[in-house]
């Protein structure tokens, strides 16, 4: 007799910059989550399918959540809190190299309201920066912060013990046939993971006070006439001031170049295709505090 099949969603939820994205990459075994150094990167919930012989998991990577200071900070976090009332088990995710903190109690604090009907593991990632033994004692500090089904420490970065979490996540996920086509990783339409990809070689090195600043439309993505082996791609890369055009532009045009430059290695990885981008910056004044300008960037 077979073993039965489970399918199902899970997403990872914990302060910005907990590593949530490098995980999601690590589990589905690609780069459909956008990673960066700078918190507060993924602005939609991306979905990675990470598919097994036994299940099919489909994890639900949302934003940080944490106390909102703009409009679109509580949108955000409106999706954080509509995500975790639909998927089967939740993972919070902590750091093993940063104490647990007040960011950390006030999500748990969230979290206890869901826990009883939504198993909750907790997650201790970057384990590969510490020690054994700080990893130990993270693992205690956690339980003193919820009751949780299960806790895995883990490494997205050299693998360690990222099977383990998948076989976690799986066991608390219900029977089911496959929800998604065995070939597919991501049901994000392409042009959504394009402009999330320029928007991430955009947000690389831009000095600290941008991360939030920088929204991406694709205008226009298009086989180019007469050639099958040449995508084009029109971009705007937003911000809200004139002064951070020109961070984004960098010296005589150069900083826009390596954006482009980087941006097109991925969006080529990602389509299988040769790429001509044409990426632009304009202004949208204070878009993350206008409603009818959050709407037209996507939120």
């Amino acid at each position: 007799m077979t073993e039965q099949h489970r399918s199902g969603f899970a997403c990872f939820v914990g302060r910005p910059n907990a590593g949530k994205s490098t995980l999601t990459n690590a589990l589905v075994g690609t780069k459909i989550a956008i990673t960066s150094s700078k918190p507060q990167t993924t602005r939609h919930a991306i979905r990675g399918i990470v598919h097994r012989d036994d299940a099919q998991l489909i994890i639900v990577d949302t934003p940080g959540l944490h106390r909102p200071r703009t409009l679109l900070g509580q949108r955000l976090n409106d999706v954080v809190r509509s995500t975790w009332s639909e998927v089967d088990v939740v993972g919070f995710c902590v750091p093993a190299n940063e104490k647990v903190g007040p960011g950390d109690r006030y999500i748990a604090a969230e979290l206890a309201k869901i826990a009883r009907r939504t198993p909750v593991v907790g997650i201790v990632t970057k384990t590969d920066l510490v020690s054994p033994d700080r990893v130990a004692e993270q693992l205690v500090a956690l339980q003193d912060v919820l009751e949780f089904a299960d806790l895995v420490p883990v490494s997205a970065v050299d693998g360690y013990q990222v099977s383990t979490l998948s076989d976690v996540l799986v066991s608390r996920l219900p029977e089911g046939p496959q929800l998604y086509p065995g070939g597919d990783l991501t049901d994000e339409p392409e042009v959504t993971l394009v402009a999330e990809l320029i928007r991430e070689a955009a947000l690389e090195g831009v000095r600290d006070e941008l991360p939030h600043s920088i929204a991406v439309t694709v205008e226009e993505m298009i086989p180019r006439e007469g050639r099958d082996d040449l995508i084009d791609i029109y971009a705007h890369v937003f911000v809200e001031r004139p002064s951070q055009k020109g961070i984004v532009l960098g010296h005589q045009g150069a900083r826009l170049k390596q954006v482009g430059a980087d941006a097109r290695r991925h969006i080529e990885a990602l389509l299988g295709s040769k790429v001509y981008l044409d990426l632009h910056v304009k202004v949208a004044k204070d878009w993350q505090r206008d409603p009818k300008q959050l709407g037209r960037l996507g939120f």
